[in-house]
């Protein structure tokens, strides 16, 4: 995986255009879902839906709003101290294991995919945090082995 130094407007604006489609996504899906309950659908089944519906949901607005403040960063809307106070992605709510077992493979595919575009937005918002100080993988290898070395 190539590793970028720094987030640039095409790669905002790329993944918010990932982001919108799979909210649609989502909303569509968990729309449907909500609708009018089959007669034979049991409470859990209901209860799973709605709140792995919600998690969904809630984990795409917050993937959304992280990337319109970035877009409002790159159009001039917001400075960099502002973007750094309120602009931080907040931490995701883990599924039940329990309810994802109710719901139909496809569903679960779906909440999946918004999972891993989250935690893909978290490693850009906190390599953002540390203003892309990481060092690179061979310098840490590098200094670990340095320190094994040394302890002998």
């Amino acid at each position: 995986m190539v590793r970028t130094t720094s987030l640039s407007r095409p790669i905002i604006e790329s993944l918010y255009s990932e982001a919108l489609l799979l909210a649609d996504e989502v909303r569509s899906v968990f729309a449907l879902g909500m609708g009018e309950p089959a007669a034979d659908t049991s409470d859990q089944l209901r209860l799973a839906l709605s709140s792995e519906g919600l998690r969904a949901t809630t984990r795409m607005m917050h993937i959304l709003a992280w990337l319109l403040n970035q877009r409002a960063y790159f159009a001039g809307e917001l400075n960099e101290a502002q973007l750094r106070r309120h602009g931080r992605l907040p931490e995701d709510r883990p599924s039940r294991a329990e309810d994802l077992d109710l719901l139909e493979h496809g569903t679960r595919d779906l909440i999946d995919d918004t999972i891993r575009l989250h935690r893909r937005i978290a490693r850009l918002d906190q390599a953002w945090g540390e203003r892309f100080d990481a060092q690179p993988m061979v310098h840490h290898m590098h200094e670990r082995l340095g320190r094994a070395l040394n302890q002998r």
